[in-house]
This record gives C-alpha cells, sequence and structure tokens, in this order.
C-alpha cells in the first residue's frame, strides 16, 4: 500500500537513496530541506524550502502539509531539534523514524566485550540539556554524540511520536560519501603513508551506503517502536581496514602502533580505543536480515581507488 511519507534531508547520501528506494516502491515522497543541494527527483517529488532548526518556519512550512504516514528525519542532531519535531508533528504523523547512530553508545565508554544491545543505552536516564548551544556550527563535531543521544532521550520522554531510532552502525560508501573517512585509509594507501593505531583489537561495527538506506525503507514499513540496531556481520578495526585496503588496491601498508593509545579519531577516522560492536538481534527477530562486510567491503574500497587515481 502506497504511503504517504516525508523525509527531512533527502538529497545527498543516505537520505538521497532513501528517497530513491521510496519512489521506487510506489509511495508518495516529500522532501523538506533548505534548498542549498539540487536533486535528481524531478516532478516525482513535492519539495518544501524550510529551516530545520527554525521551529517558527517548520511549523508554518508543514501547518496544511501532511498528515504523513512515516517521517524519515535525517537531520535530528539534537534535543533542541527534537523538540521541534515534536511540536510541529505530533498528533500529524504515523510514524517517526529518526535516524540514529553507533555512535550513541559512545557515552557507555569503549572497550565492551560483548556486542551492544539497544537496552544498553538508557537514553530515558540521559540528562537533557536545552539550553547549551548546540547549533555553534564551533562545536558541530563535539556536540555530535550527547546531542544524538539527548535528541533520542527528548523524544522518548515527550512520548508525542510514534517514535523509532535506528541506531545505524558506521556507514561506508563510494566517493560520494562526503565524511571522507573510508577515503582517508584509500589515500594513505596510494601515498605510501603510515597509519597509526591504538588497539588492533578495537574493532567496530559496519554496514553499506545501500544497506543503510535499505533498512531505513524497511524499518518505515514496520510497526515496532524504540531502538534497532544496524550493522553487517565481519567488525572491523582501523588496522584490519587498512590491511584490507591494502590488500584491495595490491599494495604495501605500513603501520605503526601507537601506545598509550590515543582518544577516539585522533590517529585515524576510526581508531578507538576499544571495542563497539552492535548486537543486532533485535532486527533480525523482526525479520531483518544482515548480510556480512566480506559481501561489499572490497567493491567499496575499489570505488574509493578510482576516484583516487
Amino acid at each position: 500500500m502506497s504511503k504517504n511519507v516525508l523525509v527531512i534531508g533527502g538529497t545527498r547520501y543516505i537520505g538521497k537513496l532513501l528517497v530513491q528506494r521510496l519512489l521506487r516502491a510506489g509511495h508518495g515522497v516529500t522532501i523538506a530541506t533548505r534548498g542549498y543541494a539540487p536533486d535528481p527527483f524531478g516532478d516525482r517529488i513535492v519539495r518544501v524550502r524550510v529551516d530545520r532548526r527554525n521551529e517558527t518556519a517548520m511549523r508554518n512550512a508543514f501547518t496544511h502539509l501532511g498528515p504523513f504516514d512515516i517521517v524519515y528525519d535525517q537531520m535530528c542532531y539534537n534535543p533542541l531539534d527534537a523538540a521541534i519535531a515534536v511540536r510541529t508533528f505530533a498528533g500529524k504523523v504515523g510514524r517517526y523514524v529518526m535516524a540514529s547512530t553507533i555512535d550513541a553508545y559512545r557515552a557507555l565508554g569503549h572497550g565492551h566485550a560483548d556486542p551492544l544491545r539497544e537496552s544498553d543505552l538508557a537514553v530515558e536516564a540521559q540528562r537533557i540539556d536545552t539550553g547549551y548551544p548546540w547549533h555553534d556550527p564551533c562545536r558541530a563535531t563535539e556536540c555530535y554524540v550527547a546531542g544524538k543521544v539527548q535528541a533520542e532521550a527528548y523524544l522518548v520522554r515527550d512520548g508525542a511520536l510514534p517514535l523509532v531510532t535506528p541506531r545505524l552502525a558506521h556507514v561506508l560508501g563510494g566517493p560520494e560519501d562526503f565524511t571522507g573517512r573510508l577515503a582517508y585509509y584509500v589515500e594513505l594507501a596510494r601515498t605510501n603513508g603510515v597509519l597509526e593505531y591504538s588497539n588492533p583489537d578495537a574493532v567496530l561495527s559496519f554496514m553499506p551506503l545501500q544497506g543503510a538506506a535499505d533498512f531505513l525503507v524497511w524499518v518505515g514499513m514496520q510497526d515496532f517502536t524504540g531502538p534497532v540496531n544496524a550493522a553487517c556481520d565481519g567488525a572491523l578495526s582501523a588496522k584490519s581496514l587498512y590491511e584490507r585496503v591494502g590488500a584491495v588496491l595490491d599494495t604495501p601498508v605500513r603501520m605503526r602502533r601507537r601506545v598509550p593509545p590515543a582518544e577516539m579519531g585522533r590517529l585515524s577516522p576510526f581508531d578507538v580505543p576499544g571495542a563497539m560492536v552492535l548486537d543486532t538481534a533485535r532486527a533480525q527477530a523482526l525479520g531483518y536480515r544482515f548480510g556480512h562486510c566480506e559481501d561489499w567491503i572490497d567493491d567499496t574500497i575499489q570505488l574509493h581507488d578510482l576516484a583516487f587515481v
């Protein structure tokens, strides 16, 4: 059955693929963005130009639009954004899907012996600070983890939206990946650079760009609520990822361990002090099946290599 779907942030990366898949499945799609980035969807979608962080603009924009069967909020980064979502969409949406992240579990620290379950992160117990300057561009990086956790916490405590929070593993795409994280390792290998790493056993969960979009579409069409982890099998550390890059590119790679370990991301994008792997038992019990990193990682590395050349 066709759904009336709103995607907040649908012009690049995961959001762009999400919209493509929704259209392919026959759903009616509206995208809400600031209108700065072009999109390839032509007259197949409805466009709303609005600043996601401006509550007055959001409420005015959606006064006469909707209700929506599903809202995918790809741009909810902190409790201020969450509060705007509540005041804009309460009573007007059948399902609110706030894209969250494996990084939310960083609130628990690193080095977990067992895969992380959704219940390990008690978001309802997290402190919410609506007075913090969340939208200060100079604090974007430091705000990301705390902001996602507090956004989840705000929405859970408020309870006005039928909430689902997919916690996605680190998403790796091709050259369109604006984060540049996988590109860092490919470029380092191609320039014969030395990777410094903290802990060879500090593995992380990953998933492909296409898999992230597929999972979000699936989540939107279900009826469960609450957090749900998403990740492929086959976690990788910064060291093992760099070794994989070297193998795919057929080039020797040089590495050097740094002791004591550096803080997260200081040595390279996926270098962390300890393991952080997602338990995907809930998603699997609900009927979703993830693949293995072996299924796609080599192709993704090769795409970056072609772009490098």
